[in-house]
């Protein structure tokens, strides 16, 4: 039998020697790089939609948006 998801819970990974913290509640996942607030959010009815690889691919091309911000200050 499993635990049924009530309430949020976060866990520590390390992904290419980043550190990321991953949360998980009954919303969905969200994953944040360590020391910063924003990161990626997916929701769980988009996942088992199908709608995960557009929400995937539209994060990446704003985070690529945002670095080149960064880079042009």
């Amino acid at each position: 039998m499993t635990t049924k998801l009530q309430r949020p819970f976060k866990r520590e990974l390390e992904v290419n020697g980043e550190k990321y913290t991953l949360t998980l509640d009954p919303d969905g996942l969200k994953l944040v790089a360590k020391g910063r607030r924003k990161g990626i959010e997916l929701k769980w009815d988009a996942l088992l939609g199908g709608d995960a690889a557009l929400a995937t691919a539209l994060n990446a091309s704003l985070e690529s948006a945002r670095g080149l911000a960064h880079t042009r200050h």
